[in-house]
């Protein structure tokens, strides 16, 4: 579950900056201010999409195939706005948390949603939804 993988990636990060901190710092006020910009917004994406499985009544699992494409509300804009929220809240804790050595978590915490989720999931909505899936993959695209 993706949920596990961010909080192992977090335990990393908090890890580094609490016995590897070695001295380095991001600076504590832009720092702690963009750290909380990107947890909230990262909130907000995920709570957008969290309203849109449930208006479209279909399942939020990510090894499951939903009922729905859906299309509206914030996935308009980006295809995995739950996922771009996990990287973005893991982001804004490791500005946050100054955990400067825990920025490499970032892209490989992405490299692990798209081979683990997001690949999976788009072969299981290609398969269901077809010609909608693809012609949707056309005008939006997978982050941003």
């Amino acid at each position: 579950m993706p949920p596990v993988w961010l909080l192992a990636f977090l335990v990393l990060a908090w890890f580094q900056k609490t016995y590897l901190p070695m001295g380095l710092g991001l600076g504590p006020v832009w720092a702690d201010l963009l750290g909380g910009l990107l947890v909230g917004g990262g909130a907000i994406l995920m709570g957008l999409a969290f309203a849109e499985f449930r208006r479209h009544r279909t399942t939020i699992i990510p090894h499951e195939t939903p009922e729905r494409l859906i299309t509206s509300g914030i996935f308009k804009r980006s295809r995995n706005p739950i996922y771009l929220g996990d990287v973005l809240i893991l982001s804004g804790l490791i500005l946050y948390w100054d955990a400067v050595l825990a920025l490499p978590l970032i892209p490989v915490f992405v490299w692990v949603l798209e081979k683990r989720f997001i690949e999976p999931e788009e072969r299981r909505m290609r398969r269901k939804f077809l010609a909608d899936f693809t012609s949707y993959t056309q005008q939006t695209r997978r982050w941003l």
